[in-house]
Formats: C-alpha cells, sequence, structure tokens
C-alpha cells in the first residue's frame, strides 16, 4: 500500500492557469487581520511524510510565509501568508516546483461524492479481471502446455497485460512523473519502477520465445498494490469521518432579512456579523448568535451533549450546530461562518491530523531518506547478483522485488493514521484537541492541577448574601459587574435584576473589575483588590468586595455547589496515581471546604494569575508534566505553562485559546477519558513502529537474498500497512473503561498487597 495515493476529497479547478493570477489567489484567500491571509489548496498527490516535508520546506522559504501546514489526510495545504511581502502566486510555484499539482478547492465539491475511491475501485476492478484471466494461461502454460501454444498464451496474456498496466496504474504514475518532472522521487517512483520493469521483462521473454513470461506477476502486482490503495483509502476516510459530519452539519444557505423584511436565501459563507437571520423548525443553527425574537425549544446535544431540548427567547445566546426543534427563530449573527463554533470545531479536529509530534518528525527523517536508499539497494541488488551468478533475468527480478517490498508506507502510516483514529474517538466523546501533538504530550503526565470555580465547581454561583453596605451599594456593584462574564458577576446581575452597565469599565484579570467614576475609582473582585483584605466574615461561601477610593464599601456572599462527578473524576484519577493539585484565587474557607469535600491533599489558596504560574513552574523544576485544567481568564497563563492544558468549551476565549483540549460537555469525566485515549493512542503508535521495523527487518534482506518474487513483495508490502492501520483502528472498537481502578475489597480482610483491580465505568455520552 503506498502512502501517496491521491485522495482529494474536493473536486478542484486546475490552477496551473492561475499561476501568475495573482488577483485570484488573494480574492479566494480568507483575511485574517494586520494584512495576513490564508490559502488553502488541494495537493492530491501528497500524503506521505516525505512528501509533507517537501511542500512545507518549500512554503517556508518563502518570506511572506508564515506558516504552512499540510493534512495529511484531506490532501490539502494550508498557508497563512502577508500579503504586501510578495506576489501570492509564488506559493503556487513554489508547490509546483516541489514536485507536486495543486488545485483550488471547490466549496460544493462533497455533493460530487468521492472521484479519488471511484477511480481506484475501477482500476481496481481492471486490474482484478485481468489478472484472473491471465492467471488461467499461466496454469496452462505451467502444466506443460507445447511450445507453440506457449507462445500463443504468452501474447495473449501480453495483449490484456499491456493496456491494463497503462490504465490501473495510472494512480502511481501521475504521482511518479510529477515527481521526476521537478527533479524530485517520492516512493511511486520505485513501485512504477517495478511494474513497468516487470511488465518489460515479460515482453523481451515473449518476443524471444522464452519458456517464462511474467505477465501475471506484473497484472497481479497491479492489482495487490490497488487493494492495498484502495483500502488505505476507505480506512482513512472513516478515521476522519467525524471530522467531515461534523462540518456537513453546517447548512450551506441560510434565509437572512433585509431591512425592508424582505427575505433572501444566501450561501452561509455570506453571513456578516449583524444580519438578521431567520431559522425554521427543523434547521440548524449556521452561525453563533442571540435570539432577537420567537420562543423555541433547541437541541445542544452536538455542544453540551444533553440530550434533553432547552427553551430559547429573546436575549439568549445560540451557538451553530444547535437544533431548532419547535418554533420559528429570528437571530442576529454575531460571528461569520468561519469564525463559528462548528468552524472551531472543524479547525481543532484537523489540527490534529497535520500535527508535528515527536514520532512523527523520526518518521518524516525516515521517509526523507527512503527513495534514495531504495535504489540504491535495488541497484546493489541488481549488481551483485549479476556478476555473482551472470544471470542478469534473475539479478532483475530481485532488483524489482526490492523495490518494491522496501516501500515504508507502514512506518509513515504509524504515527498520523493512530492519532486521526484517537482525534475522533476524542470527537465523540466531546473532546477537542487544539494541536495533535498535545495527545503525545497528555500520555506524558504524572500530575493534574485544577482550577476550582467553573471547573471542580459548576461554575454557577448563587447569591447567598450582602454581608457589608446597603442595597444602593448592591445595585451599583452589580451594574460594574454588569460588563464581566464573571460566574461571580453573572450571579450578582441576577440577583439584582435590570441594571444599567456602566461605561469605561475594565477587567483586571485575576482580580476584577475597575471604572473611573466622577473622579472616584470604584473597583469590584477579589478582598485585596479591593483592600478589604483584613475584614473577618464567617462564610463558607465565596466573598466579593465593592471599594470606593481603596475603601470597601460593600460585600457580597456567593455559594458555587461542587459537581456531581468531581469526588469521583479525582478518585479515579487518584487511584491511577496521578497526584492532585487544586489551584484557586478563592478564599481559603471556601477552598479547603472544597477540597476536604472531594479528598485533595494539596489545595492552594488565595493565588492571582502569577501565583498559579509560579506553582506549576514550581513543580516543573521537580521533573513533573502537568496537565492543567481550568477555565477562566486568571488560567491562561497557567494553562499555556502547563505541558498540556484542558478548558470547556464555555471557559473564556482566552482560556479556550490557551488550553491544547477543549470540551465540549458540561462533564469533568472528560479528564480520566482524554488521558485513556491518549494513552492508548501512544502505546498504538509504540505497537506500529514495532510492526513496521519488524517487516522491514524480515523482508528486506530476504528481497535482497532472492527469497521474495515481484508477486510476494507486493502481497507482504501492503500487508503491512493494512496490519498497521488496523492496528490504529483497534481505538475505534474499545470501550471507554480504559483506566484501570484499584479499590480495595472493604468487605474482607485482606492486606494491601491484594488490592483488586476493577474497570471503571466513564460517563462520557455517547455523540
Amino acid at each position: 500500500m503506498s502512502c501517496c495515493a491521491p485522495n482529494v476529497e474536493a473536486s478542484a479547478e486546475n490552477i496551473g492557469s492561475l499561476e501568475n493570477d495573482d488577483e485570484t489567489l488573494l480574492a479566494v484567500s480568507i483575511e485574517l487581520k494586520d494584512g495576513t491571509y490564508q490559502l488553502e489548496l488541494a495537493v492530491p498527490d501528497v500524503s506521505c511524510a516525505g512528501c509533507i516535508a517537501k511542500i512545507e520546506n518549500s512554503l517556508n522559504k518563502l518570506e511572506m510565509v508564515n506558516e504552512a501546514r499540510v493534512n495529511v489526510s484531506a490532501k490539502r495545504v494550508r498557508v497563512n501568508f502577508s500579503a504586501g511581502k510578495s506576489r501570492p502566486s509564488n506559493i503556487t510555484k513554489a508547490i509546483v516546483k516541489s514536485g507536486y499539482r495543486t488545485f483550488l478547492l471547490d466549496p460544493d465539491a462533497d455533493q460530487s461524492g468521492d472521484k479519488t475511491l471511484s477511480e481506484l475501485v475501477r482500476a481496481l476492478a481492471v486490474a482484478g479481471f485481468a489478472a484472473g484471466n491471465i492467471m488461467l494461461f499461466s496454469i496452462s502454460i505451467w502444466s506443460g502446455a507445447e511450445p507453440v501454444t506457449r507462445d500463443l498464451f504468452h501474447w495473449i496474456s501480453a495483449l490484456i497485460a499491456i493496456p491494463v498496466v497503462a490504465y490501473s496504474g495510472r494512480p502511481f504514475y501521475r504521482s511518479a512523473f510529477h515527481a521526476l518532472k521537478n527533479y524530485q522521487l517520492n516512493m511511486d517512483v520505485p513501485i512504477s519502477l517495478a511494474v513497468v520493469l516487470a511488465l518489460l521483462m515479460s515482453i523481451y521473454e515473449t518476443l524471444n520465445s522464452s519458456p517464462d513470461a511474467y505477465f501475471d506477476a506484473a497484472v497481479s502486482l497491479l492489482f495487490f498494490l490497488l487493494i492495498g490503495r484502495t483500502l488505505d483509502h476507505l480506512m482513512r476516510e472513516k478515521a476522519r469521518g467525524a471530522v467531515r459530519n461534523l462540518a456537513k452539519l453546517a447548512p450551506s444557505k441560510v434565509m437572512v432579512i433585509r431591512e425592508d423584511n424582505g427575505r433572501e436565501l444566501i450561501a452561509i459563507n455570506e453571513v456578516e456579523i449583524g444580519m438578521r437571520l431567520e431559522i425554521g423548525a427543523g434547521e440548524r443553527v449556521p452561525v453563533d448568535g442571540e435570539i432577537v425574537s420567537g420562543i423555541s425549544d433547541v437541541d445542544l446535544s452536538l455542544v453540551t451533549g444533553e440530550s434533553a431540548p432547552l427553551q430559547v427567547k429573546k436575549g439568549d445566546g445560540v451557538l451553530s450546530g444547535t437544533t431548532n426543534l419547535s418554533g420559528a427563530l429570528v437571530m442576529v449573527a454575531l460571528k461569520p461562518a468561519i469564525d463559528s463554533f462548528l468552524a472551531r470545531m472543524v479547525s481543532l479536529m484537523e489540527a490534529a491530523e497535520s500535527s508535528k509530534t515527536g514520532y512523527k518528525r523520526i518518521a518524516d527523517r525516515a521517509a526523507s531518506i527512503y527513495a534514495p536508499v531504495v535504489h540504491l539497494l535495488s541497484l546493489g541488488t541488481f549488481l551483485g547478483w549479476g556478476f555473482a551468478t551472470g544471470d542478469w533475468h534473475i539479478a532483475t527480478l530481485n532488483a524489482i522485488a526490492v523495490l518494491i517490498v522496501t516501500c515504508p508506507c507502514a512506518l509513515a502510516l504509524a504515527v498520523p493514521i493512530a492519532h486521526v483514529v484517537a482525534a475522533g474517538r476524542l470527537f465523540e466523546a466531546g473532546i477537542m484537541m487544539r494541536d495533535g501533538a498535545a495527545i503525545e504530550k497528555l500520555a506524558e503526565i504524572n500530575r493534574i492541577a485544577f482550577d476550582k470555580t467553573g471547573t471542580l465547581t459548576k461554575g454557577k454561583p448563587i447569591f447567598k448574601k450582602q454581608i457589608l453596605g446597603n442595597e444602593a451599594l448592591k445595585i451599583k456593584a452589580a451594574s460594574l459587574a454588569s460588563s464581566s462574564r464573571h460566574p461571580f458577576s453573572k450571579a450578582l446581575v441576577k440577583s439584582v435584576g435590570e441594571v444599567i452597565s456602566i461605561d469605561g469599565a475594565k477587567e483586571v484579570a485575576g482580580l476584577g473589575i475597575e471604572v473611573k467614576q466622577n473622579g472616584d475609582v470604584w473597583r469590584l473582585g477579589r478582598a485585596e483588590f479591593c483592600n478589604a483584605q483584613n475584614i473577618k466574615v464567617s462564610s463558607k461561601g465565596s466573598n466579593v468586595w465593592l471599594s470606593k477610593n481603596d475603601k470597601p464599601v460593600a460585600g457580597f456572599s456567593f455559594i458555587d455547589k461542587t459537581r456531581d462527578e468531581a469526588s469521583k473524576t479525582i478518585e479515579q484519577l487518584k487511584d491511577n496515581n496521578f497526584p492532585i493539585i487544586l489551584l484557586s484565587g478563592d478564599r481559603e474557607e471556601p477552598v479547603k471546604s472544597l477540597a476536604n469535600e472531594i479528598n485533595i491533599d494539596d489545595a492552594r489558596f488565595s493565588l492571582t494569575p502569577k501565583d498559579k504560574l509560579d506553582s506549576l513552574l514550581e513543580v516543573s523544576k521537580q521533573g513533573d508534566k502537568v496537565l492543567m485544567v481550568g477555565d477562566g481568564i486568571n488560567d491562561a497563563p497557567a494553562l499555556r505553562v502547563a505541558h498540556v492544558s484542558m478548558a470547556p468549551s464555555s471557559a473564556a476565549d482566552i482560556g479556550r485559546n490557551a488550553a491544547d483540549f477543549i470540551y465540549t460537555r458540561d462533564s469533568l469525566d472528560a479528564v480520566p477519558f482524554a488521558i485513556s485515549i491518549a494513552k492508548r493512542a501512544a502505546r498504538t503508535v509504540k505497537q506500529n513502529f514495532g510492526l513496521a521495523i519488524a517487516y522491514n527487518c524480515i523482508a528486506v534482506p530476504l528481497a535482497v537474498m532472492g527469497q521474495v518474487t515481484p508477486l510476494i513483495a507486493a502481497l507482504a508490502m501492503s500487508t503491512s500497512s493494512i496490519i498497521v492501520t488496523f492496528n490504529s483502528l483497534r481505538m475505534r472498537f474499545g470501550s471507554n473503561n480504559i483506566l484501570l481502578k484499584k479499590q480495595a475489597n472493604k468487605n474482607a480482610n485482606i492486606n494491601d498487597d491484594n488490592l483488586a483491580k476493577t474497570t471503571v465505568n466513564s460517563k462520557v455520552p455517547a455523540q
């Protein structure tokens, strides 16, 4: 099975005629910010690690390119570039110069079906039919046919084999031709060379009335290679099906309400912020927005995992991908389609497929030296056997076998297939990766740090009581809190009702809100921020203070309930030898109360964002690799500095951007589940490497020694890749009960050495 199979999932327009059309290339690019654009192109001839490295290296040499990343499964390259530094056409020229075709993507291509699969199936069918017929003639020859009959059957086999090799071998020849045209080598060059040499040798033997010809081997070789390639394509498509299915959830068209109240159906990519959109019953919400009229039930299962519908009305926010179940709604678009929830989730999934992990870099280096080494090894085999035996016929057959058997497809597939399958499994559990390298880092952790509010607690505190000040100051504090997304601020506003937001209020990360008004400085937030640290309050709840000119004038107490699954999650992680740290900016009393409730020994309180950062740095210096789980603005520095980090989708934007994983469902079960999948992925990658290395250690020496025919080489090479792929796909069918929990049998008088290991059921809901 070759790793260089063409696999363009979208139909495309050849960009050859547009190589000098900068205006068109800029028009199809997406403007990001500060003169930066993003251009996405199809590269149908790339999939192996060596091909990816060539394209990325060629693009990264351009001064205008900020980042270039090839998606191995989607056969696409995404380039972020600065338009003012050079011509956009230099990007396409660099790709072509590196030896690969490139195309403009057609956004409606998915409607036309999988053209690559259709081509592969047709080629496979033709090769299989021809191989079967040629084999019948070969059996007759092997059975002792007369020389005249033998020559006739050889010529009939040639008439069948020549057009079949020309037609069915096109996927290999195209890739090899484009590589050679640009003075490059890829994995399809030796494969194409082996097939053509086998055919030419057979024709030569037939012309000379030799007793042996190898038309059956040439066509059967092609047949087995196509079986491997087709299975590779199908398995890749299955592995990344979650990304495609997620992308298809977004409607292609949306009904916009014009200023004159007229209706117009437009493409989703034409939606702009501020547009009014009409969402009928049964339709999906196209972009993130806010309801301005109508009442309906919406299905949030994609976003939160909750199966129960939620009623929404005027003023409520909705995310793209949710389904309107009952009544008609009118909403205002708050984000364009490219920045919507669905688009972010697709981007996170695709990032997992094109990441540069440590193991993948090893595979890249191995693949980069593959082609020249294979050709030298094949040449050495040819010359060695030729001079040693004088039989150049046998030397040629052995050289062809070496060309085929040494294809490092299994090595190239070892990492990406495992990570794509793992990413799909995490997606089904509502967990997205910002970078595929994160899954490798998550498997390495040996300590976990949790934030308190919104992470171990529900993040929906309830106003309990006012502990200082009067009602007027409470209204003042609520008005100031209306400019913040902090859970305590929301609870304070809710306890008052309607408030008027105060202009000029700014949020100080980890401390609170500040505003200058009529010469006075008002602050709402932590005790030290409001100079209230010396006020003694007997309360198990969390307190927020209001100060005027550094003098505390009001205080408010809140209660935030612990998550139902928090205790079980902490117990499960501790039983699997993960020490737990609780890092909170809250007061000592509520932090210690929560720590005692869910059995956390190391609880740190009254921490600023810098204190959290320092705590993680201190632990890291001791050699620990920490997973940080948090959701607030004040957690962002800690999320960034941790070895790997997780945040809920409800977290503040800065927190989501800092985290490596984002879980969309309101449950801490995502933490042990993600760790379990990461560890399984790490084991699978190691197994894949072991399988690939074992195959090469056995097959290559046998081929060099002349113990492998070209047909057997094709079977062995395809089988090795299929085994690696199936080994990765095992993660698709495994149980969620992966982490083992050590639990003492409290009903029996046994000692600590006889702890039983029982499987803990993960509560991650099904997609």
